[in-house]
């Protein structure tokens, strides 16, 4: 492996675009310089980008930089769970240091977590991509016989999770294409 930094490019990008100066703008610039890097040497080698998103990330509540760490050329954990992605890392012999890292996606100078942007732990966003999908199917919280009740601590969370997914469901679905 070797080290590729970034910093001074970045540095260069944030001078010439300080008019139009935006933390959260700067992060996601971060993760597309790092993806037209990884492009950059995949192209050079014959290569393809390999994705790290899993089901949570990606296609729960879009927690990914359109055009940056979502732009990959296959994805292959995109249907696991973060748990299964840990349980993995286990079955595969990593490091417990690295199976034990907090998540975080590295694109903020003060060490923000995953769970500490979205607001909740990879195992709750799990369990609310769950019940937000029984909820569509009537089975939580309807009149329907054998409907399961949800406590006030998870319909807050399950509300955090639906507004986070709503905020972000751009990214998550086909681009639009006007139709002539």
């Amino acid at each position: 492996h070797f080290v590729i930094d970034l910093t001074p490019a970045f540095e260069q990008f944030e001078t010439a675009t300080r008019v139009f100066s935006d933390e959260l703008a700067y992060a996601n610039s971060r993760s597309r310089l790092r993806m037209m890097t990884l492009y950059q040497i995949a192209q050079c080698h014959g290569g393809i980008v390999v994705g790290t998103g899993n089901r949570v990330e990606d296609f729960g509540v879009g927690f990914f930089t359109k055009y940056g760490d979502g732009g990959v050329d296959i994805s292959p954990i995109g249907d696991c769970l973060k748990t299964e992605v840990w349980d993995m890392g286990r079955e595969f012999g990593l490091p417990q240091e690295i199976i034990d890292a907090a998540p975080t996606d590295g694109l903020w100078d003060d060490g923000r977590t995953d769970e500490g942007q979205l607001g909740m732990s990879y195992p709750d966003l799990e369990r609310m991509m769950a019940l937000d999908f029984l909820k569509r199917c009537k089975a939580v919280d309807s009149d329907m016989p054998g409907s399961a009740k949800l406590s006030a601590d998870d319909r807050k969370k399950l509300k955090q999770y639906q507004d986070t997914r709503a905020r972000n469901m751009h990214k998550m679905l086909p681009i639009p294409v006007c139709k002539f």
